[in-house]
């Protein structure tokens, strides 16, 4: 007898393992699929998170599939609506329903391996970009220079301080990060995160480009990046739009010819460029 395909619409049960506060906004989850799963995912995916009686909404990894089981992942989630204000109310044991992982995925172990890497991240786009970062570390080995460069709107919305500052401390990566508005502790640079390409040298022939937050920030990074002679191939970015059933049915992340939940988040820079809508 065969089995009946799985319902692309039907989430999985699973429990919220640990609930962290990180900001005044952000929280830091852990999540279990109940039962014994395989399930993994790849750096750059999402994940559809429901509660029930209230609605869904896609939230991007932060895990690196090397620090959690199968069936594991961890997300930092910002606290926006109906949904995510629900999520910010559960503790530990408490249970969502998980559907995933959907989209593509930043191409760390294909396209960039044996490159030197650039990362830019504007305020929670270190969330999904983290996921890449911690796996390309795990396999340091397989890279050239590693260069994160991170911005926040002040030292108060930093995420991940631990990863800060174990980036800050290791020889084998350059990390610089910048605040656009500092309070009375903070002694690290001043300005928005395009101040901090003239702080740093790259061989852009043999380096693959990872961009992710607001999207005033793209405009502005992609300035500089072709001021530096990149190649819009070598540019890669994440196109979080409001996205909805996460498999490309409903229409509601269409932008003209693409859907950011199928033929994204995750989208080489050359085949967008022309799309204006996209950035």
């Amino acid at each position: 007898m065969i089995s009946a395909r799985k319902d692309i619409f039907l989430p999985d049960p699973a429990t919220v393992v640990e609930v962290r506060k990180m900001t005044a906004s952000e929280k830091f989850f852990s999540f279990k699929l109940d039962g014994k799963s395989d399930m993994r995912f790849e750096p750059g995916q999402f994940f559809e998170i429901s509660v029930p009686g209230i609605g869904e909404a896609p939230i991007s990894v932060t895990s690196s599939p090397e620090e959690v089981a199968p069936g594991e992942f961890h997300m930092v989630i910002r606290k926006v609506g109906n949904v995510t204000g629900a999520l910010h109310a559960m503790d530990a044991g408490s249970k969502v329903g998980v559907r995933g992982p959907f989209g593509t995925s930043f191409p760390v172990d294909t396209e960039m391996k044996g490159k030197d890497l650039l990362f830019v991240c504007g305020g929670i786009g270190l969330v999904p970009v983290r996921s890449a970062i911690k796996h390309v570390l795990a396999h340091r080995e397989d890279y050239g220079r590693i260069t994160i460069l991170s911005g926040t709107r002040s030292p108060a919305e930093r995420l991940f301080m631990e990863d800060l500052a174990e980036w800050t401390e290791r020889d084998d990566v350059e990390f610089i990060e910048t605040v656009d508005v500092a309070d009375d502790h903070w002694s690290g640079n001043v300005g928005v995160i395009t101040t901090l390409f003239s702080m740093i040298t790259l061989d852009v022939g043999n380096t693959s480009v990872i961009i992710c937050g607001p999207p005033i920030m793209y405009k502005f990074v992609l300035l500089e990046l072709d001021k530096m002679n990149f190649a819009d191939e070598q540019i890669f970015m994440s196109l979080e739009r409001h996205m909805k059933c996460g498999v490309g049915k409903c229409g509601h992340c269409q932008i003209n010819g693409i859907y950011a939940c199928q033929d994204g988040p995750v989208v080489k820079y050359a085949d967008i460029r022309d799309l204006k809508e996209a950035i």
